[in-house]
Formats: structure tokens, C-alpha cells, sequence
């Protein structure tokens, strides 16, 4: 009985993932384990098995999500600091954690306006500010304004915080985070 649900679980991904070069034999002959091995492997090399994980935690989630449960009115300044985090997961292709994050903290679903979360949080963007997340916005000025005067006194950053330093001293061209462009 779990083989053969086990056996029609990895039909699907299979078929979803169009790994056709599988085939019913190879099924027959392969123990549950080595098949799981093949695929798991298969799945790595692709990229797809996050993608796959992170879809069924949401699923999961979702379907353990108690709906009738009550949750308590967010506060103006949680419901701005979701949308930080909701703008960035999103503008990184985090859907699937950006979808849990709706979920659980009972934020809107539609996105809060940014030209609104610009006003609210006293932030005047430019070209380049416009094509990132506001979150890259705020940690950029807030390292803007704390650098040390003198080079000896600098601290270590790490390498994403050393392009974005970099990226504001040059000012060339639009800005460009490792995980997209807007």
C-alpha cells in the first residue's frame, strides 16, 4: 500500500518535472531507496527540488492553517514592516515564504501601495532607489550615514554590503542586487 503510493507520488513529480527518460521498467527494477537517490539527484542538478520543498512546506502550511482561528489586528508599523519584508522576499523570488508570510501575519493580500510606504517611512527615492526593494533603500542610507569619517576606522562588511557601499559611491547605472532587477 505505502510502496504504491510512494510508486504514483514520484510518477507525478516525474511528470511534473518532465523527467521522461524514466520509465515504468526502471521503476520495476530500482528499490524505493535508489529510485529516491536518482531523483533527489536529478531534482538538485535541475534546481528545482528548493522550489519543490519550499511549495510543499506552503502547502503544508496552508492546509494546517486554521482559518477560523482569530489573529489580532496588526499595528500600523508591523503591517509597514511586512510589506518591507514581503517587498524583498518577492522582488527575490521568495513566493512561496512571501506566501507564508501573508498567511501567518494576516497582512492583506494585495501589497500595500509604495509610493505609500515611501511617504509613511519619510523616504525620497530616486531612479535607482525605484528598481530595489525599499528594505535595500533603508540599509544603504543607514550605512551611508554611520560610515567612519577615517578609512582606518572602517569595519568589515560582507560582500553584499561592500557592493552596495560600492554601488552608492559610483552611482553608475541602474542598481542591481544578486537576486534580480526591477
Amino acid at each position: 500500500m505505502v510502496l504504491g503510493m510512494i510508486y504514483q507520488m514520484f510518477k507525478y513529480v516525474i511528470n511534473c518535472c518532465g523527467l521522461t527518460y524514466f520509465t515504468s521498467a526502471l521503476f520495476e527494477m530500482a528499490s524505493t531507496h535508489e529510485l529516491k537517490d536518482v531523483i533527489k539527484e536529478t531534482l538538485e542538478n535541475r534546481g528545482s527540488l528548493g522550489q519543490i520543498k519550499a511549495r510543499i512546506r506552503a502547502e503544508v502550511f496552508s492546509a494546517l492553517d486554521d482559518q477560523s482561528e482569530v489573529k489580532p489586528p496588526l499595528s500600523n508599523e508591523n503591517m509597514i514592516i511586512n510589506e518591507l519584508i514581503r517587498e524583498y522576499l518577492d522582488f527575490n523570488k521568495y513566493k512561496y515564504s512571501s506566501s507564508v508570510l501573508v498567511a501567518e501575519s494576516g497582512q492583506p493580500k494585495s501589497p500595500l501601495d509604495r509610493e505609500f510606504l515611501s511617504k509613511e517611512l519619510n523616504i525620497r527615492e530616486d531612479y535607482r532607489s525605484k528598481s530595489v526593494p525599499l528594505l535595500y533603500g533603508i540599509i544603504s542610507n543607514y550605512l551611508r550615514e554611520n560610515r567612519p569619517s577615517s578609512p582606518s576606522r572602517q569595519r568589515p562588511h560582507g560582500a553584499f554590503l561592500q557592493q552596495l557601499e560600492n554601488e552608492l559611491d559610483t552611482e553608475q547605472g541602474p542598481f542591481v542586487v544578486m537576486g534580480g532587477k526591477r
